[in-house]
């Protein structure tokens, strides 16, 4: 299976700009979430995938913390 785009942007992201981009990632999924709460959004399936890329940035920082 391929690796994604993102996936590799992720990888030549520095440790402070990961970091950065998790925080910003979870606010984005607290704000959709709740959002869609209130009132429906329009595409839900957006949720799925900034869940999916929040997954992927913990991934890779957990990757870098065991050093592989």
């Amino acid at each position: 299976m391929a690796k994604s785009k993102k996936v590799e942007d992720y990888r030549s992201l520095s440790d402070e700009a990961l970091l950065d981009k998790i925080g910003a990632e979870t606010d984005r999924l607290n704000k959709l979430k709740f959002s869609h709460s209130v009132n429906p959004v329009e595409n839900p399936m957006i949720i799925r995938s900034v869940r999916r890329q929040i997954a992927q940035l913990i991934t890779e920082q957990r990757k870098r913390q065991l050093g592989n």
